[in-house]
């Protein structure tokens, strides 16, 4: 039985670990080819190597988000490599807590650079080989932060929110070739980056924070990531899919 990705290629950034390597591995079993990008060069091999060994058909490639030579080989290797290039997934992201005054203009300009220029980077050099496959999916990864505020991680709200945006324009300005682009918001998921930030009050505070009374899991993204990279789909851009066990519902 084919997977709901069989022939399709795909480039995922930060994808040695988190939600990047869970969607990696789960595009993996529905056939698709993938590439992944990190700056976490050991993770990012260990995590294609394993990918491979189980039958899949994957490759690392080390991707600096804010750095546009490291977005143009990312590309350069899935064309070359498998032919082609059908998906992009801008996953790779960082977060602080940092509020409005709190927040240095070094912190302000890195988080921009890895959340939101990021982004546009992976977008602007992933369309032109999108459009010679014909069209294709790309999804980038806001977050509930992306919708509502909370009275912390100034930058962080604000790139997300950025990129809740600049996905409905660009789902517009490139719908007439067949590339849709979506935004995908997950509530708090339960990863190494949020379990390194949190203390266990916080985490208690989080996980109450969502009605359905946990955080999300790493799979659950992934899987509402398939569905629209796939051509299940194909009516679907311009779009935000939540996925935050009610937190943004409040």
């Amino acid at each position: 039985m084919a997977g709901r990705l069989a022939g399709k290629v795909a480039l995922i950034s930060g994808g040695a670990r988190g939600q990047g390597e869970a969607e990696a591995r789960l595009f993996s079993k529905e056939g698709a080819q993938v590439v992944l990008g990190d700056i976490l060069i050991e993770a990012g091999q260990k995590v294609a190597a394993d990918i491979a060994a189980q039958g899949g058909q994957a490759t690392f490639v080390k991707l600096d988000v804010t750095q546009e030579a490291d977005w143009q080989q990312a590309v350069a290797t899935a064309v070359r490599t498998y032919g082609k290039l059908d998906i992009l997934v801008n996953n790779a992201g960082i977060f602080r807590t940092e509020g409005v005054e709190a927040t240095s203009r070094e912190l302000w300009d890195q988080v921009v650079a890895v959340n939101q220029t990021g982004v546009w980077l992976g977008m602007k050099y992933a369309v032109p080989a999108l459009r010679k496959a014909g069209g294709g999916s790309i999804i980038n990864i806001s977050s509930g932060a992306g919708i509502i505020g909370s009275g912390f991680a100034a930058a962080y709200h604000g790139t997300k929110g950025a990129v809740r945006l600049l996905s409905k324009t660009a789902a517009i300005e490139y719908a007439k070739e067949g590339i849709r682009i979506n935004s995908v918001h997950p509530g708090v998921v339960d990863t190494e980056m949020i379990r390194g930030t949190l203390n266990q009050e916080g985490m208690h505070a989080i996980i109450g924070a969502h009605p359905l009374g946990r955080m999300g899991t790493v799979e659950d993204i992934a899987y509402g990531v398939l569905y629209l990279a796939s051509d299940e789909a194909s009516f679907v851009t311009g779009a935000e899919l939540v996925i935050d066990g009610g937190y943004t519902a409040q």
